[in-house]
């Protein structure tokens, strides 16, 4: 095993993009960093700059005022780096499918490594994505 993998591992830092959500996922997600949750424990904080993340947490539908903003953060993370779509509406756009506003899927614009369903995802189940994201990552090859 790679030190880098290694690092991944023990340490994920996050970056929160919300594209236009109705802040239901984006409570989940915070509630998941209190005590009662505490994601901290796997290793896992949010940092301000997507230069320093290994994950891209994507919430909210794609829209044309935004798509280009999700674009643009992954080509500016640092390699390796996964995206994980939390709530209905990142995974799929949910009511929002056939909107004349939403031209695209997250994973049409940036790959996808894990998919967070729910409106709005519990926190148990937010971090059991982020678990099994952990988990894919040591199972992988180099």
């Amino acid at each position: 095993m790679g030190l880098i993998k290694k690092s991944l591992l023990k340490s994920l830092w996050v970056f929160h993009l919300p594209l236009s959500p109705c802040n239901n996922c984006d409570i989940e997600i915070l509630d998941t960093l209190t005590p009662k949750y505490d994601l901290e424990r796997f290793g896992i904080q949010l940092v301000g700059s997507i230069r320093h993340a290994d994950i891209l947490l994507v919430t909210g539908v794609p829209n044309y005022k935004n798509w280009q903003k999700l674009k643009y953060l992954y080509e500016q993370a640092p390699k390796p780096c996964f995206v994980v779509a939390v709530g209905t509406c990142a995974c799929g756009r949910g009511v929002f499918k056939d909107s004349y506003n939403s031209p695209a899927n997250v994973d049409e614009i940036a790959p996808v490594s894990a998919y967070i369903p729910g409106c709005p995802p519990k926190p148990e189940a937010i971090i059991d994505g982020i678990v099994k994201l952990i988990n894919i990552l040591k199972n992988a090859k180099k």
